[in-house]
């Protein structure tokens, strides 16, 4: 009987073909990463202009409810003219002239110095950044509302206005009526921008474009004609 023999083969890639192999696997991570990269920089990016624009929209809120307020239980509109301008707006109101709880003596009710009742919006540069504060003369003191702030205008009239916000400006324009003086104010309009900086260059990997965006709130001072009747 004859032995047959049997020829042992080894099958495998060679040197080559793993090079080659790890050249496109590599590759194909270096473009995964890419990608994974420029979606959480692009993420992190709308965090932040949903952050900013939150932050503007609730500090606009809170602004606009005060103003409205402003005058209140006093004589005039309630705005202090020499302490307000474009930039900045002082309001005063008797919020407790007819609170006769235990707590609040006659001397609190015949002034506006308590807390609340003396308050300063402005726009304030620290650190390289502008942020929006609210000053309580009588109460907490400076408490930051928002930052990320480009600008802060404040314009004053003595009947409602029409206007137009023009997308990525930092002000109104086309205004309806002409401003007066703070003292004589009805009406009150508030124009907040908030930008976010380019990142990179145009071109480059991971490029954002910065852009404006403009918030604007219109306040009526609801008790700056009481005192007249």
């Amino acid at each position: 009987m004859n032995s047959l023999k049997q020829t042992a083969r080894s099958d495998g890639f060679s040197l080559l073909e793993l090079f080659i192999a790890m050249a496109i696997t590599l590759t194909l991570m270096a473009a995964a990463s890419s990608l994974i990269a420029s979606a959480l920089r692009t993420r992190t990016r709308e965090n932040q202009k949903s952050d900013a624009l939150a932050d503007t929209q609730r500090a606009l809120n809170i602004m606009s409810r005060e103003i409205a307020d402003s005058g209140f239980n006093i004589n005039n509109n309630g705005i202090v003219e020499a302490d307000s301008g474009p930039e900045k707006i002082r309001i005063r109101s008797n919020l407790n002239k007819y609170d006769y709880s235990p707590s609040v003596t006659d001397a609190m009710r015949s002034d506006v110095g308590e807390t609340g009742e003396d308050i300063t919006y402005f726009l304030n540069l620290a650190d390289k950044t502008k942020y929006l504060a609210r000053h309580d003369k009588f109460g907490t003191g400076s408490t930051v509302l928002a930052n990320r702030v480009d600008s802060m205008k404040i314009h004053y009239f003595n009947q409602k206005v029409t206007y137009t916000a023009t997308p990525g400006a930092s002000d109104i324009s086309n205004i309806s009526a002409a401003e007066v003086l703070p003292s004589q104010a009805n009406y009150v309009v508030i124009a907040v921008s908030v930008t976010l900086d380019e990142i990179a260059t145009p071109g480059a990997p991971g490029y954002q474009r910065g852009y404006t965006v403009l918030l604007c709130s219109d306040v009526i001072l609801r008790n700056s004609g009481l005192w007249n009747y």
